[in-house]
């Protein structure tokens, strides 16, 4: 993923802190908030410090018969020494990663459960009787 360098989290975020990166044809969905209880942003009043932001992000894809497959990843940039979260422009990158790695791994599993799936045989049907 290529980093914009003249946005502080590496990505252009909305007002609600969501992005939509375009990685290899495909969208993946971003978010990046904190975990403030409310609109202000305010020191935990045990551990003194500020609260940390994640960054988190999904890919998903959709085949047949409605079936969906996801990735997800997830990164938290901690706040320390008394001072808030600082914009890191490599936490989403890091976070499609992981995003792409889970899905990798969720789509082997799959594919490996799918291999050694073996549905019970289909009991064969009685011949209709002839009418009498």
């Amino acid at each position: 993923m290529n980093i914009d360098p003249t946005q502080p989290w590496g990505v252009a975020i909305d007002y609600a802190g969501r992005a939509t990166v375009t990685e290899n044809g495909h969208t993946l969905a971003v978010r990046v908030f904190d975990n403030g209880l409310g609109y202000t942003l305010e020191r935990d009043p045990f551990t003194g410090e500020y609260p940390s932001v994640q960054v988190s992000a999904e890919f998903a894809r959709t085949g047949t018969g409605d079936a969906t497959l996801r990735g997800y990843g997830l990164i938290v940039v901690q706040a320390k020494d008394g001072v808030p979260a600082v914009p890191d422009p490599t936490a989403v990158q890091r976070a499609v990663a992981a995003a792409l790695a889970d899905f990798e791994n969720r789509r082997a599993a799959y594919a490996s459960l799918c291999a050694t799936w073996d549905p019970a045989p289909q009991q064969p049907q009685p011949a209709p009787e002839p009418a009498p």
